[in-house]
C-alpha cells in the first residue's frame, strides 16, 4: 500500500489541521503552569481538552470508520478550549472547528467496480435488446 492511497482511504487533512490544533492548545496551558501553577486554575482543563483533541486527531487517522463522530467530538471540544486555554489564541480552535468539519465532511472511497463483462449484479438497469425481447 502505497502512502499516496493510505491518505486517501482516511481523514487526512481533518486531522493534520485537528493535531496542529490540539498542539496549539496545549501550548497554552502548559507555558502557563510552569509560570504560575496555582491550585484550582482552568489551566488543567486547557491541558485535558489539549489532550483529548491530540489523541482523537491520531485516532481518526488509526479508525477512519469513525471520523464523522470524532469529528462532532472535536468541534466540540475546540469550542470548549476557549475556557481552559484560550483555544490555542484562538488560532487552535478555528483550526479545531475546520479540522473536525473536515472529518465529519469525509466519505470512505468507493470499493472499485468491476468490468461490465464482470460483474454479475444487477444494477436495476435493463439495456433496450432486453426490453424490446421481452
Amino acid at each position: 500500500m502505497s502512502v499516496r492511497q493510505w491518505k486517501h482511504e482516511r481523514p487526512f487533512t481533518g486531522s493534520l489541521l485537528t493535531l496542529i490544533s490540539g498542539a496549539l492548545i496545549l501550548w497554552v496551558p502548559l507555558n502557563l503552569i510552569v509560570k504560575a501553577f496555582l491550585p484550582g486554575t482552568v489551566s488543567v482543563i486547557g491541558i485535558l481538552f489539549g489532550g483529548m483533541i491530540l489523541l482523537l486527531g491520531v485516532m481518526a487517522l488509526i479508525f477512519p470508520q469513525f471520523s464523522k463522530l470524532l469529528g462532532i467530538i472535536i468541534i466540540f471540544l475546540s469550542i470548549l478550549s476557549v475556557i481552559g486555554a484560550l483555544g490555542g489564541f484562538l488560532i487552535g480552535t478555528l483550526l479545531g472547528i475546520t479540522g473536525g468539519s473536515l472529518m465529519f465532511a469525509w466519505n470512505p472511497p468507493a470499493p472499485l467496480q468491476r468490468n461490465d463483462e464482470q460483474s454479475d449484479a444487477y444494477t436495476g438497469y435493463e439495456s433496450p435488446e432486453l426490453v424490446q425481447a421481452k
